[in-house]
C-alpha cells in the first residue's frame, strides 16, 4: 500500500503501533549499516533508501526524475515488506544472504529483492545489517550501471527487428 506521507516521521506516525515498531526496528538496522552517500526519503509510497542525484544526476533508468532506489521498506496490506535491489542485481550477494539467512534459524520469505514479514522476530536483523554494510554506494553504482550496459544491446537488436 502507497503512503501518502511526505517525509519518514509522518509515514512511521500513520502506521499502528505494532508494525511501527517493526519499521523502526528494521530502519534502525539499515540507518546504522547504511553508506554515508545514501538517503532516506519517502519513495513510491515507501520508507526509501536511494543514491541522490547530487551523486548519480541520471537518475533511476526507468523515470530519471527519481534517484536511482538501493532499499524500501513499507507496511503491505498483508505484510511488512523490505525491498532489497542489490539482491535483485547481484547473483553472488543474493546467494551469500540466502544462505546468511539460513543460518540464522529463521525462514526466509523472499521474493526476488524482496522479504516478506509479519513480526519483527521473523527476521534476522543480523543478516539486515550485513548485507546493507556489503553495499556501499561505489559497489552499487557499478553494480548498476553494468546491468543497464548488459540490457543495451538487447534494446537496440529489438528496436532493429520492428
Amino acid at each position: 500500500m502507497q503512503s501518502k506521507a511526505s517525509n519518514v516521521a509522518d509515514y512511521l506516525a500513520s502506521l499502528p503501533e505494532d508494525r511501527r515498531i517493526a519499521i523502526e526496528a528494521v530502519r534502525k538496522v539499515i540507518l546504522a549499516n547504511l553508506d554515508k552517500d545514501f538517503e532516506e526519503g519517502m519513495t513510491y509510497g515507501m520508507i526509501g533508501y536511494f543514491i541522490p542525484h547530487r551523486i548519480y544526476p541520471a537518475g533511476y533508468h526507468c523515470d530519471p526524475k527519481q534517484p536511482v532506489p538501493y532499499i524500501n521498506l513499507a507496511s503491505q496490506k498483508n505484510h511488512l515488506a523490505l525491498y532489497i535491489m542489490g539482491l535483485y542485481m547481484d547473483v553472488d550477494h543474493a546467494n551469500w544472504f540466502v544462505e546468511a539467512w539460513e543460518k540464522s534459524g529463521k525462514k526466509l520469505d523472499k521474493g526476488k529483492a524482496c522479504i516478506r514479514f509479519k513480526k519483527l522476530e521473523d527476521l534476522a536483523l543480523d543478516v539486515i545489517g550485513q548485507t546493507v554494510k556489503r553495499t556501499p554506494v561505489k559497489k552499487y553504482l557499478a553494480q548498476y550501471e553494468q546491468v543497464l550496459a548488459a540490457r543495451q544491446p538487447a534494446k537496440k537488436a529489438s528496436k532493429k527487428s520492428k
